[in-house]
């Protein structure tokens, strides 16, 4: 199919640079999704792939040809909004059938390729019902169709699911997955949710502040973060602060070894890395017990004021106020930003708190 390269692209907005420098290239067939809290510039750098911003710095090539200045509707790219941006006044199959029209194809080509998306998207039967008459699953399907009966090199999509509720907003990525990997189509995908890009993204690119913090295949983000925002953005994660002294850290639990500089550290933990043991003599004690039918979560306060967060088998039982000891197979090591190690397998032991 193609491949999309943006090369240290950047842009301001009143005098602001909101895209600092940013270089990715997103390989043929590829699936990347920008990750990112509100004000990061996910859509921004999407925007600019699609030709809907022109970016101050910087190139943005589609199989090499570069498309910095070429308008929207003269590139070979595909784009999804939020906000469907349907014609109410026009049936279904004319929505998909717009931008045919616009490039003057035959009209028995033209009803071909639509019935062919329609039915890609689930909806052959739909070609003549308005837009109105649909749910707000179905229009953003048919969105879909009006993007791929182009034939784009390049499928845009601007968090296309967020306004729809969650259940039906997990099919529908389900479906967008299966039909990107049917199509081979290379993809760019905004989102702010972290579980849609886990579940849909080859790669992951997550940003803060107009800079990209990491790339990586979701199972890395995920259990190998290289910065402290990235770990606390990603999932859920204790962050433990104590001082690394002759490579050893001072927690009064979790107490770990690592090649790491004396001072202070945080030590991130995920919840479903602590295993909890029911002591007697331990001092850290059950603050309460939420249970999800898949798992039971935690929470457990330390003696020093702390409460961490641990994912337990559903069949745990554990009452509120009930002592138990902690131990983790994982632990990654943070100063400031920058992240020091990953230390696995951890044993630790807790000591008196001082």
């Amino acid at each position: 199919m193609a491949q999309l390269s943006l090369k240290n692209i950047g842009k301001s907005f009143d005098g602001t640079d909101v895209i600092r420098d940013i270089s990715l290239d997103v390989e043929d067939g590829e699936l990347v999704c920008l990750l990112g809290p509100s004000g990061s510039g996910k859509s921004t750098i999407l925007r600019m792939a699609g030709g809907f911003e022109t970016p101050d710095r910087g190139a943005i090539l589609i199989d090499g040809q570069d498309v910095t200045r070429i308008p929207p509707e003269k590139r070979p790219t595909g784009m999804v909004f939020q906000s469907h941006a349907l014609w109410s006044h026009m049936s279904v199959a004319d929505n998909i059938a717009f931008g045919l029209k616009l490039r003057r194809m035959p009209r028995r080509e033209i009803q071909e390729k639509v019935a062919g998306a329609l039915e890609l998207v689930g909806l052959a039967d739909y070609g003549s019902r308005r837009v109105w008459q649909l749910s707000g699953g179905q229009q953003q399907r048919v969105a879909i169709a009006r993007a791929l009966v182009l034939e784009p090199k390049i499928l845009l999509l601007d968090e296309p699911f967020a306004s729809l509720d969650q259940h039906l907003r997990e099919h529908l990525r389900e479906e967008l997955r299966d039909i990107q990997r049917r199509l081979g189509i290379t993809t760019l995908f905004v989102t702010h949710g972290q579980d849609e890009a886990l579940a849909l993204a080859d790669r992951i690119v997550v940003l803060q502040g107009g800079e990209i913090e990491q790339v990586a295949s979701p199972d890395q983000m995920y259990r190998a973060p290289e910065t402290r925002f990235v770990a606390g953005f990603i999932g859920s994660m204790n962050f433990l602060a104590c001082d690394m002294r002759g490579g050893r850290s001072d927690h009064a639990v979790f107490q770990i070894e690592a090649s790491v500089s004396d001072g202070p550290v945080e030590l991130a933990i995920r919840p479903e890395a602590i295993v909890v043991t029911p002591s007697a003599t331990s001092t850290a004690r059950v603050h309460r017990t939420t249970d999800y039918g898949t798992h039971i979560l935690v929470d457990i306060d330390l003696a020093d004021g702390t409460r961490v967060k641990a994912m337990c088998p559903p069949a745990t039982r554990l009452a509120t106020g009930q002592p138990v000891s902690l131990s983790a197979d994982r632990v990654t090591v943070f100063r400031g930003t920058e992240k020091l190690a990953d230390v696995a397998p951890v044993e630790m032991r807790e000591v008196a708190h001082v």
